[in-house]
């Protein structure tokens, strides 16, 4: 597609420009000049345009498993084995993850997020690893999300887990630089649990397999059991378990880092390591905070995430982003909504090694929303990118862009039927249930 955007009330380049000329894009690009003679003109009149948000962490899966009365506001330490159970009474297979997959891909879109890393933790004995990897991904490109595949392990074979890495980068992945198609659609990346669930062999495996494809490492740590099980294993915090196993590199992202010293960040930043906040599931659930301020006052990184239905109930990141700015101050180190929005896009992107995402600087990939801030929700607001996040809560794109392609308009997914998607993964969890012998639930 070539068109230009015009008449925005702002236009969010990155998070320290803004500007209200227009946007042009150019073939699937953002291009800068006057636009191609025949180009489409798009009035964003009243509206913001942002870089498409990136979701760092998600747990795609459990978009069939959103939290219940039985799993909310536990102890993180009885919330996975309540989780694990939920899993084996579903029977997980390559249907019900695409099913997942689709639901939580298309709320992306819809709530403006069209790059998502997919920490996918389930892997039961008899599926092939292969096979359901391919439905997440075949799903997601159905729907027309990017997509971060992350290979997790949660107490998996390392063997194993190391050579369905090799299977999957064969089976999507070949010939791929880094881990990532041509289009950019597709990204593969390592990732064990944290060190709650995985050991040093886990953790040599995947940083094995991953030098050897070139793809990013990602895993989790900090949060409440992470930080109770290093002690009481290793008698040392996780950050000093992870140093000593070469996991605190410039290849990494640590998700939700909750419980962390002076010391501790201070270390992060010496090593280069990329950060992802996903205050939306830490906070509901009691289990920390991350310190955004003093982590970017560090030099780090530092992304947002929804992580997953299981503890979030949605994947709504724009949303998450506006708690985030709530919560910094609550605890003391107030960061401002330029600053979570730059996290909530590029600085997401820089934790997956994607330069060409999360910013509509010159070159950048042309994934962008279009957020009407022209009613009375906004009325009165002399700081657009400020309303974004402090107006409106819940509030959704009118249009979303993936690569030049519109995927949303007028609040509406064009590339699928979402509430027939949705209708999909309700009938997929309802016969499951009827197998599981009628539960209220999976």
């Amino acid at each position: 597609m070539t068109a230009v955007l015009r008449g925005a009330a702002a236009v969010v380049v990155d998070a320290t420009t803004v500007t209200r000329d227009p946007l042009v894009v150019v073939d699937g690009w953002v291009a800068d000049g006057l636009p191609p003679a025949g180009a489409e003109t798009i009035d964003v009149t009243d509206c913001i345009v942002t870089p498409g948000l990136v979701n760092a962490h998600h747990h795609l899966l459990q978009s069939a498993f959103r939290s219940t009365p039985a799993t909310r506001n536990l102890p993180m330490r009885d919330w996975l084995p309540a989780m694990a159970n939920r899993y084996a009474q579903a029977a997980v297979d390559p249907d019900l993850v695409a099913a997942a997959a689709a639901v939580g891909s298309a709320e992306s879109l819809l709530c403006g997020v069209t790059t998502v890393a997919d920490h996918h933790l389930t892997w039961p004995r008899g599926q092939d690893p292969v096979a359901l990897a391919g439905a997440t991904i075949t799903a997601a490109r159905r729907i027309g999300l990017r997509l971060v595949f992350v290979r997790g392990t949660a107490g998996d074979d390392p063997d194993v887990a190391a050579q369905s890495v090799l299977d999957i980068h064969t089976a999507h992945l070949r010939d791929a630089r880094g881990g990532v198609t041509a289009d950019g659609y597709l990204q593969l990346a390592v990732g064990p649990a944290g060190l709650h669930a995985d050991g040093p062999d886990t953790y040599a495996a995947l940083a094995e397999v991953a030098g050897r494809l070139g793809v990013r490492r990602r895993t989790q740590a900090n949060e409440q059991v992470d930080v109770e099980v290093a002690l009481l294993r290793h008698r040392r915090r996780p950050l000093e378990v992870l140093e000593d196993w070469g996991w605190l590199a410039a290849d990494v992202t640590l998700a939700h880092l909750c419980d962390i010293t002076e010391a501790e960040v201070d270390l992060v930043a010496q090593k280069h390591v990329s950060v992802t906040h996903a205050p939306a599931c830490d906070v509901p659930m009691g289990w920390g905070v991350a310190r955004v301020a003093a982590l970017r006052r560090a030099g780090v990184h530092v992304g947002l995430g929804t992580s997953g239905g299981g503890s979030n109930d949605a994947g709504h990141l724009l949303a998450d982003a506006r708690l985030a700015v709530q919560l910094s101050g609550l605890i003391g180190e107030p960061v401002s909504a330029p600053e979570i929005l730059g996290a909530a896009t590029e600085g997401s992107a820089v934790g997956l090694g994607r330069g060409e995402l999360g910013h509509l600087r010159r070159g950048a990939a042309a994934d962008l929303c279009v957020w009407d801030a022209g009613d009375v929700f906004d009325a009165g607001a002399l700081d657009p990118v400020g309303s974004l996040l402090w107006s409106s809560p819940g509030r959704r794109p009118r249009d979303v862009m993936v690569g030049g392609r519109w995927v949303v308009r007028d609040g509406t997914l064009l590339t699928a039927d979402s509430r027939q998607v949705a209708a999909e993964l309700n009938a997929e969890v309802r016969r499951r249930i009827r197998s599981a012998g009628g539960a209220d639930h999976l």
